[in-house]
Protein backbone atom coordinates (compact mmCIF):
# COMPACT_ATOMS: atom_id res chain seq x y z
CA UNK A 1 0.00 0.00 0.00
CA UNK A 2 0.88 3.61 -0.72
CA UNK A 3 -0.29 5.87 1.95
CA UNK A 4 -1.25 9.11 0.69
CA UNK A 5 -3.99 10.59 3.35
CA UNK A 6 -1.34 12.24 5.95
CA UNK A 7 -4.23 14.81 6.92
CA UNK A 8 -6.28 12.29 8.13
CA UNK A 9 -3.18 10.33 10.45
CA UNK A 10 0.49 10.10 9.83
CA UNK A 11 2.40 6.75 11.18
CA UNK A 12 4.32 7.03 14.64
CA UNK A 13 8.05 8.35 14.17
CA UNK A 14 10.51 5.56 15.27
CA UNK A 15 12.14 8.28 17.47
CA UNK A 16 9.11 8.99 19.13
CA UNK A 17 8.11 5.86 20.14
CA UNK A 18 11.60 5.35 21.04
CA UNK A 19 10.72 7.92 23.73
CA UNK A 20 6.97 6.58 24.86
CA UNK A 21 8.41 3.12 25.07
CA UNK A 22 9.95 3.42 28.51
CA UNK A 23 6.71 5.00 29.93
CA UNK A 24 4.78 1.87 28.48
CA UNK A 25 6.80 -1.05 29.64
CA UNK A 26 7.98 -0.05 33.22
CA UNK A 27 6.09 2.93 34.24
CA UNK A 28 4.14 2.64 37.46
CA UNK A 29 3.29 5.90 38.77
CA UNK A 30 0.40 8.31 38.62
CA UNK A 31 1.69 11.42 38.03
CA UNK A 32 -0.95 13.11 40.77
CA UNK A 33 0.88 10.75 43.41
CA UNK A 34 3.51 12.20 45.76
CA UNK A 35 5.94 9.33 45.62
CA UNK A 36 9.30 9.15 43.50
CA UNK A 37 7.27 7.31 41.13
CA UNK A 38 4.29 9.98 40.81
CA UNK A 39 6.93 12.79 40.83
CA UNK A 40 8.73 11.00 38.22
CA UNK A 41 5.50 10.70 36.25
CA UNK A 42 4.53 14.47 36.48
CA UNK A 43 8.49 15.88 35.07
CA UNK A 44 8.02 13.45 31.91
CA UNK A 45 4.67 15.79 31.42
CA UNK A 46 6.42 19.07 32.65
CA UNK A 47 8.90 18.67 30.03
CA UNK A 48 6.63 17.19 27.26
CA UNK A 49 4.52 20.70 28.10
CA UNK A 50 7.44 22.89 27.34
CA UNK A 51 8.17 21.01 24.28
CA UNK A 52 4.63 21.53 22.92
CA UNK A 53 4.84 24.85 23.75
CA UNK A 54 8.25 25.93 22.28
CA UNK A 55 7.40 24.33 18.78
CA UNK A 56 4.40 26.81 18.97
CA UNK A 57 5.98 30.14 20.75
CA UNK A 58 3.81 29.22 24.02
CA UNK A 59 4.44 29.70 27.60
CA UNK A 60 4.32 25.80 28.77
CA UNK A 61 1.41 27.21 31.39
CA UNK A 62 -0.82 27.57 29.09
CA UNK A 63 -0.94 23.97 27.31
CA UNK A 64 -3.93 22.24 28.55
CA UNK A 65 -3.71 18.49 27.14
CA UNK A 66 -6.56 16.87 25.97
CA UNK A 67 -7.53 13.66 24.63
CA UNK A 68 -7.96 14.63 20.49
CA UNK A 69 -8.15 18.06 18.55
CA UNK A 70 -12.15 17.10 18.63
CA UNK A 71 -12.32 17.31 22.49
CA UNK A 72 -10.05 20.63 22.44
CA UNK A 73 -12.44 22.33 19.91
CA UNK A 74 -15.04 21.16 21.81
CA UNK A 75 -13.34 21.93 25.56
CA UNK A 76 -13.25 25.67 23.72
CA UNK A 77 -16.37 26.10 22.58
CA UNK A 78 -18.70 24.59 25.08
CA UNK A 79 -16.43 25.93 28.22
CA UNK A 80 -16.63 29.53 26.67
CA UNK A 81 -20.85 29.12 26.36
CA UNK A 82 -20.93 27.82 29.76
CA UNK A 83 -18.63 30.45 31.35
CA UNK A 84 -20.85 33.62 28.86
CA UNK A 85 -24.28 32.75 28.76
CA UNK A 86 -24.65 35.51 26.25
CA UNK A 87 -21.79 34.60 24.08
CA UNK A 88 -22.18 35.56 20.35
CA UNK A 89 -20.22 33.08 18.18
CA UNK A 90 -18.40 33.51 14.96
CA UNK A 91 -17.55 30.79 12.92
CA UNK A 92 -16.08 30.29 8.96
CA UNK A 93 -17.87 28.49 6.77
CA UNK A 94 -15.11 25.85 6.02
CA UNK A 95 -14.51 25.02 9.90
CA UNK A 96 -14.09 21.44 10.92
CA UNK A 97 -17.07 19.69 12.14
CA UNK A 98 -15.67 19.45 15.63
CA UNK A 99 -15.79 23.30 15.68
CA UNK A 100 -19.68 24.04 13.63
CA UNK A 101 -21.37 21.27 14.89
CA UNK A 102 -20.64 22.26 18.52
CA UNK A 103 -21.97 25.89 17.77
CA UNK A 104 -24.72 24.62 15.63
CA UNK A 105 -26.25 22.24 18.54
CA UNK A 106 -25.53 25.54 21.08
CA UNK A 107 -27.47 27.75 18.60
CA UNK A 108 -30.25 25.23 18.95
CA UNK A 109 -30.17 25.70 22.96
CA UNK A 110 -30.56 29.96 22.09
CA UNK A 111 -27.31 30.81 21.56
CA UNK A 112 -26.18 33.13 18.30
CA UNK A 113 -23.12 32.84 15.99
CA UNK A 114 -22.72 34.00 12.89
CA UNK A 115 -20.85 32.12 9.40
CA UNK A 116 -18.03 33.95 7.88
CA UNK A 117 -17.94 33.59 4.54
CA UNK A 118 -14.69 32.28 2.21
CA UNK A 119 -14.18 33.32 -1.35
CA UNK A 120 -14.53 31.15 -4.16
CA UNK A 121 -10.48 30.16 -3.17
CA UNK A 122 -11.56 29.06 0.17
CA UNK A 123 -10.45 31.82 1.67
CA UNK A 124 -12.06 33.31 5.21
CA UNK A 125 -13.31 36.49 4.66
CA UNK A 126 -14.00 38.37 7.90
CA UNK A 127 -13.77 41.67 6.27
CA UNK A 128 -16.91 41.06 4.52
CA UNK A 129 -19.03 40.86 7.76
CA UNK A 130 -20.28 44.26 8.49
CA UNK A 131 -19.81 46.59 11.40
CA UNK A 132 -23.15 45.70 13.08
CA UNK A 133 -22.25 41.77 12.74
CA UNK A 134 -18.87 41.87 14.08
CA UNK A 135 -20.06 44.60 16.72
CA UNK A 136 -22.49 41.13 18.02
CA UNK A 137 -19.29 38.74 18.09
CA UNK A 138 -17.66 37.93 21.16
CA UNK A 139 -15.59 34.98 20.27
CA UNK A 140 -14.43 33.45 16.96
CA UNK A 141 -13.12 30.41 15.47
CA UNK A 142 -11.01 30.47 12.47
CA UNK A 143 -9.06 27.19 11.17
CA UNK A 144 -5.44 28.00 10.22
CA UNK A 145 -4.62 25.64 7.64
CA UNK A 146 -7.88 24.13 5.84
CA UNK A 147 -7.99 20.70 6.54
CA UNK A 148 -9.39 19.76 2.64
CA UNK A 149 -7.86 22.20 0.53
CA UNK A 150 -4.74 23.21 2.45
CA UNK A 151 -5.57 26.63 2.05
CA UNK A 152 -3.12 28.60 4.75
CA UNK A 153 -5.84 30.98 6.13
CA UNK A 154 -5.07 34.94 6.66
CA UNK A 155 -4.83 34.57 10.54
CA UNK A 156 -2.95 38.26 11.01
CA UNK A 157 -5.73 39.80 9.04
CA UNK A 158 -8.47 37.58 11.10
CA UNK A 159 -6.78 38.58 14.38
CA UNK A 160 -6.24 42.29 13.41
CA UNK A 161 -10.26 42.56 12.35
CA UNK A 162 -11.11 40.48 15.70
CA UNK A 163 -9.18 42.82 17.48
CA UNK A 164 -10.46 45.81 16.56
CA UNK A 165 -13.67 44.54 17.66
CA UNK A 166 -12.69 43.32 20.84
CA UNK A 167 -13.35 39.65 20.01
CA UNK A 168 -11.41 36.87 21.20
CA UNK A 169 -9.80 34.62 18.62
CA UNK A 170 -9.49 30.82 18.75
CA UNK A 171 -7.58 29.21 15.91
CA UNK A 172 -7.85 25.42 14.91
CA UNK A 173 -4.23 25.19 13.98
CA UNK A 174 -4.20 20.74 13.69
CA UNK A 175 -3.39 21.03 9.99
CA UNK A 176 -0.61 24.07 10.39
CA UNK A 177 1.73 22.33 13.22
CA UNK A 178 4.38 20.86 11.36
CA UNK A 179 3.54 22.23 7.42
CA UNK A 180 3.60 26.02 8.42
CA UNK A 181 5.36 28.22 11.02
CA UNK A 182 2.91 28.50 13.66
CA UNK A 183 3.04 31.34 16.17
CA UNK A 184 0.88 31.39 18.74
CA UNK A 185 2.39 34.73 20.91
CA UNK A 186 2.71 36.75 17.22
CA UNK A 187 -0.61 35.78 15.99
CA UNK A 188 -2.18 37.33 18.65
CA UNK A 189 -4.26 34.29 19.63
CA UNK A 190 -6.66 34.26 22.68
CA UNK A 191 -6.78 29.86 22.32
CA UNK A 192 -5.08 27.40 19.74
CA UNK A 193 -6.01 23.92 19.45
CA UNK A 194 -3.01 21.27 17.80
CA UNK A 195 -2.78 17.50 17.52
CA UNK A 196 -0.16 15.33 17.79
CA UNK A 197 -1.19 12.28 15.05
CA UNK A 198 -0.92 14.78 12.50
CA UNK A 199 2.43 15.34 12.82
CA UNK A 200 4.04 11.74 13.52
CA UNK A 201 3.28 11.62 17.28
CA UNK A 202 0.97 9.45 18.64
CA UNK A 203 -2.90 9.25 18.42
CA UNK A 204 -5.04 10.34 21.95
CA UNK A 205 -2.91 13.48 22.46
CA UNK A 206 -3.93 16.75 21.42
CA UNK A 207 -3.95 20.20 23.29
CA UNK A 208 -5.50 23.63 23.56
CA UNK A 209 -3.37 26.16 24.00
CA UNK A 210 -5.02 29.11 25.78
CA UNK A 211 -4.09 32.54 27.53
CA UNK A 212 -5.27 33.45 30.73
CA UNK A 213 -7.59 35.97 29.72
CA UNK A 214 -10.27 33.54 28.82
CA UNK A 215 -12.63 32.52 31.17
CA UNK A 216 -13.30 28.64 30.35
CA UNK A 217 -15.45 26.39 32.55
CA UNK A 218 -14.07 22.89 32.63
CA UNK A 219 -15.75 20.54 30.28
CA UNK A 220 -14.28 17.09 32.26
CA UNK A 221 -14.71 17.45 36.12
CA UNK A 222 -13.22 15.22 38.47
CA UNK A 223 -9.81 15.22 39.85
CA UNK A 224 -8.11 19.09 38.97
CA UNK A 225 -6.21 17.89 36.13
CA UNK A 226 -4.64 20.38 33.38
CA UNK A 227 -5.21 23.53 35.80
CA UNK A 228 -8.56 21.89 37.15
CA UNK A 229 -9.93 22.73 33.06
CA UNK A 230 -9.74 18.98 32.05
CA UNK A 231 -9.39 15.93 34.89
CA UNK A 232 -8.78 12.98 34.43
CA UNK A 233 -5.35 10.98 34.81
CA UNK A 234 -3.16 11.75 32.24
CA UNK A 235 -2.21 9.39 28.92
CA UNK A 236 1.60 9.59 30.55
CA UNK A 237 2.94 8.29 27.24
CA UNK A 238 1.23 9.65 24.58
CA UNK A 239 1.96 13.25 26.13
CA UNK A 240 6.04 12.07 26.19
CA UNK A 241 5.33 10.98 22.39
CA UNK A 242 3.53 14.56 21.41
CA UNK A 243 6.39 16.59 23.34
CA UNK A 244 8.88 14.65 21.03
CA UNK A 245 6.33 14.89 18.00
CA UNK A 246 6.14 18.75 18.31
CA UNK A 247 10.09 18.99 19.21
CA UNK A 248 10.60 17.00 15.72
CA UNK A 249 8.28 19.06 14.08
CA UNK A 250 9.71 22.70 14.93
CA UNK A 251 12.88 21.33 13.95
CA UNK A 252 12.58 19.87 10.42
CA UNK A 253 9.98 22.43 9.23
CA UNK A 254 12.21 23.74 6.49
CA UNK A 255 13.15 20.29 5.13
CA UNK A 256 9.53 19.19 5.19
CA UNK A 257 8.36 21.86 3.28
CA UNK A 258 11.14 21.55 0.55
CA UNK A 259 10.91 17.76 -0.03
CA UNK A 260 6.78 17.76 -0.57
CA UNK A 261 6.50 21.32 -2.15
CA UNK A 262 8.48 19.32 -5.28
CA UNK A 263 6.60 16.70 -5.32
CA UNK A 264 3.51 18.33 -5.03
CA UNK A 265 4.21 20.10 -7.66
CA UNK A 266 4.83 16.98 -10.01
CA UNK A 267 1.62 15.87 -9.03
CA UNK A 268 -0.10 18.80 -9.53
CA UNK A 269 1.40 19.23 -13.20
CA UNK A 270 0.46 15.61 -14.33
CA UNK A 271 -3.49 15.98 -12.71
CA UNK A 272 -3.74 19.13 -14.80
CA UNK A 273 -2.62 17.21 -17.72
CA UNK A 274 -5.61 14.64 -16.99
CA UNK A 275 -8.05 17.71 -17.33
CA UNK A 276 -8.45 17.26 -13.46
CA UNK A 277 -9.87 21.00 -11.44
CA UNK A 278 -7.09 21.72 -8.47
CA UNK A 279 -9.22 23.54 -5.93
CA UNK A 280 -7.51 26.61 -4.47
CA UNK A 281 -4.50 26.29 -6.88
CA UNK A 282 -4.16 29.83 -6.61
CA UNK A 283 -3.70 30.82 -3.18
CA UNK A 284 -1.17 29.99 -0.51
CA UNK A 285 -1.29 26.23 0.25
CA UNK A 286 0.48 23.77 2.36
CA UNK A 287 2.52 21.36 0.50
CA UNK A 288 1.24 18.00 1.38
CA UNK A 289 -2.00 18.82 0.06
CA UNK A 290 -4.04 18.45 -3.36
CA UNK A 291 -7.65 18.31 -3.11
CA UNK A 292 -8.66 18.14 -7.03
CA UNK A 293 -11.35 16.88 -9.19
CA UNK A 294 -12.37 14.75 -12.43
CA UNK A 295 -14.80 15.62 -14.05
CA UNK A 296 -17.76 12.95 -14.71
CA UNK A 297 -16.10 10.26 -12.66
CA UNK A 298 -17.59 10.02 -8.99
CA UNK A 299 -14.88 10.28 -6.27
CA UNK A 300 -16.11 7.29 -3.65
CA UNK A 301 -16.01 5.21 -6.66
CA UNK A 302 -12.43 6.20 -7.97
CA UNK A 303 -11.07 5.99 -4.39
CA UNK A 304 -12.61 2.67 -4.10
CA UNK A 305 -10.48 1.55 -7.16
CA UNK A 306 -7.67 2.75 -6.20
CA UNK A 307 -7.78 1.68 -2.88
CA UNK A 308 -7.47 -1.94 -4.70
CA UNK A 309 -4.55 -0.87 -6.25
CA UNK A 310 -3.15 0.26 -3.46
CA UNK A 311 -3.24 3.56 -2.90
CA UNK A 312 -4.70 5.07 -0.08
CA UNK A 313 -6.15 8.50 -0.25
CA UNK A 314 -9.17 10.10 1.35
CA UNK A 315 -12.61 11.82 -0.61
CA UNK A 316 -11.79 14.95 2.04
CA UNK A 317 -12.51 15.11 5.33
CA UNK A 318 -11.37 11.63 7.51
CA UNK A 319 -14.30 12.34 10.28
CA UNK A 320 -16.92 13.34 7.98
CA UNK A 321 -15.77 10.32 4.86
CA UNK A 322 -18.10 7.81 5.86
CA UNK A 323 -21.38 9.70 4.53
CA UNK A 324 -22.40 10.26 0.61
CA UNK A 325 -22.41 14.38 0.78
CA UNK A 326 -20.03 16.61 -0.84
CA UNK A 327 -17.56 18.36 0.75
CA UNK A 328 -19.12 21.55 3.03
CA UNK A 329 -15.58 23.33 2.15
CA UNK A 330 -16.35 23.01 -1.51
CA UNK A 331 -19.80 23.79 -0.91
CA UNK A 332 -19.08 27.23 0.65
CA UNK A 333 -16.63 27.68 -1.78
CA UNK A 334 -19.71 27.88 -4.14
CA UNK A 335 -18.44 24.99 -6.39
CA UNK A 336 -21.49 23.03 -7.62
CA UNK A 337 -22.70 19.67 -5.92
CA UNK A 338 -21.44 17.47 -9.13
CA UNK A 339 -18.21 18.63 -8.83
CA UNK A 340 -17.81 18.39 -5.48
CA UNK A 341 -19.04 14.65 -5.22
CA UNK A 342 -16.11 13.78 -7.71
CA UNK A 343 -13.34 15.82 -5.15
CA UNK A 344 -10.43 13.41 -4.07
CA UNK A 345 -7.49 14.66 -1.50
CA UNK A 346 -3.81 13.94 -1.87
CA UNK A 347 -2.02 14.37 1.33
CA UNK A 348 1.55 13.91 1.39
CA UNK A 349 3.51 12.77 3.90
CA UNK A 350 7.58 12.81 5.27
CA UNK A 351 7.83 8.99 3.75
CA UNK A 352 6.27 10.10 -0.19
CA UNK A 353 8.71 9.72 -2.47
CA UNK A 354 8.35 11.19 -6.31
CA UNK A 355 8.07 7.70 -7.35
CA UNK A 356 5.42 6.97 -5.01
CA UNK A 357 3.68 10.20 -7.12
CA UNK A 358 4.88 8.75 -10.45
CA UNK A 359 2.99 5.19 -9.66
CA UNK A 360 -0.16 6.66 -8.07
CA UNK A 361 -0.59 8.93 -11.19
CA UNK A 362 -0.38 5.88 -13.87
CA UNK A 363 -2.75 3.90 -11.72
CA UNK A 364 -5.04 6.83 -11.65
CA UNK A 365 -4.80 7.63 -15.50
CA UNK A 366 -5.74 4.22 -16.14
CA UNK A 367 -8.85 4.01 -13.74
CA UNK A 368 -10.18 7.17 -14.94
CA UNK A 369 -9.98 6.08 -18.87
CA UNK A 370 -11.76 2.63 -17.11
CA UNK A 371 -14.69 3.98 -15.26
CA UNK A 372 -14.99 6.48 -17.96
CA UNK A 373 -15.69 3.90 -20.60
CA UNK A 374 -18.30 1.92 -17.99
CA UNK A 375 -20.19 5.35 -17.68
CA UNK A 376 -20.35 5.77 -21.44
CA UNK A 377 -21.45 2.44 -21.69
CA UNK A 378 -24.04 2.75 -19.41
CA UNK A 379 -25.44 5.38 -20.83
Amino acid sequence: MIYLDHNATTALHPEVLKMMLPYLEAQYGNPAANHRFGRKARSAIEDAREQVALSVNAHPSQVIFTASGSEANNMIIQGIAKSSPNIHFGYSSIEHPCISRPIESLKSRGYSATKIPVNAAGEIQIKNLSAAELKKINFISCMAVNNETGVIQNLTEIVATAKDHNIQVHSDAVQALGKINVNFEDLGLDAMTISSHKIYGPQGIAALVMNKKIDLYPLIEGGGQERGLRSGTENLAAIVGFGKACERAHNNLVTYNDALKKIQLFLESELKKMGAIIFSEKVKRVANTTFFSIKGIDGVTLLTALDRLGYAIASGSACSSNNNEPSHVLLAMNIDEETAMSALRISLGIDTTLQNIKDFVAALKKETERLKQLTAMAA
